[in-house]
């Protein structure tokens, strides 16, 4: 593992959570420079087994030999399917770290960077057609102002669209520096940073689809966990944690609560661990900034 490639985010917190057997059954959602994936692996023996889920080349570059880890190219929307190709239904617990690895942000041309100028890009997974710039290209006022609003919570949301809309009608706006300069005149001057960090965030949340997958993910996580079996989900954005929220709560995205046909009582999938979620100290938040957002939510299926 690298540690310039990811740096990962409450570490130990994660690892105790995850209350490891070691003959386990683990899946790492994340796999990114392997920081939890290696850690996992110090917990287990010869008999246990760990899948780790990435769907970015980059982070291949980073997987250790090791018999027990069995490392899948793959988004972990396909969780359920790729865990039953390697001839398993059910495990004893799953990890999952949703931001963006460093890497990802420090390297120039994937796009994601704020500080770097390159093409509009950020795709997690490389092959993927839909970029950063195809996204501003193509959509509505409408469209870009809903995604502004949901995903990044900027206040200013439909006055961001149309510079955008405006912008791009004349000419196309291709790289990260073309961008910020077509929206400086509704960024802040003294928090600008931290508003164009939100406005990368929605608009890096639409390229990868990332709250459909988190929904398909988290709902397949219920079904395959043991009886027993921990659900340790770390999180950076509000949406993001509803959804882990939800899930922990009542066993479904929606946070509906199903009752039991007879006695018509609550039917509870998770005894919920964190009564409050788990966040960095400010020792953590010096050493990695990335982490300040970071929440950590644990949940032990029944």
């Amino acid at each position: 593992m690298s540690n310039h490639y990811h740096n990962p985010v409450l570490l130990y917190s994660c690892i105790e959570n995850l209350s490891i057997k070691p003959n386990g059954i683990y899946v790492d959602l994340t796999f990114g420079g392997g920081g939890h994936s290696n850690e996992i692996l110090k917990h287990l023996n010869e008999n246990g087994k760990l899948f780790s889920f990435d769907q970015d080349e980059d982070a291949a570059k980073n997987v250790p030999h090791d018999n027990r880890l069995t490392f899948i190219p793959q988004n972990f929307r396909y969780l359920k399917n790729y865990l039953r190709l390697n001839g398993v239904t059910q495990v004893d617990g799953i990890l999952g770290d949703l931001g963006v690895s460093s890497h990802q942000f420090d390297v120039a041309e994937r796009g994601f960077s704020i500080r770097l100028d390159a093409d509009l890009d950020m795709r997690m997974n490389q092959k993927s057609e839909l970029t950063a710039f195809d996204i501003l290209q193509a959509y509505s006022i409408d469209q870009l102002a809903a995604i502004f609003r949901n995903y990044g919570e900027i206040k200013n949301a439909g006055t961001l669209a149309k510079l955008i809309f405006s912008a791009k009608e004349i000419t196309p706006i291709k790289t990260i520096n073309e961008f910020k300069e077509v929206i400086k005149s509704c960024t802040p001057v003294f928090e600008g940073n931290r508003y164009l960090a939100k406005v990368f965030q929605a608009i890096r949340m639409e390229v990868n689809n990332e709250m459909e997958v988190l929904k398909e993910c988290l709902t397949q996580c219920v079904e395959i966990l043991k009886p027993g079996g921990r659900l340790v989900i770390m999180s950076y954005h509000s949406l993001e944690d509803r959804l882990v929220k939800n899930i922990m709560k009542t066993g479904n995205i929606e946070g509906i609560e199903v009752k039991d046909i007879i006695y018509g009582t609550s039917k509870k999938v998770f005894k919920i661990l964190t009564s409050k979620p788990i966040v960095p100290t400010e020792e953590e938040i010096k050493l990695n900034s990335r982490a300040r957002s970071a929440k950590l939510r644990v949940a032990e299926k029944i």
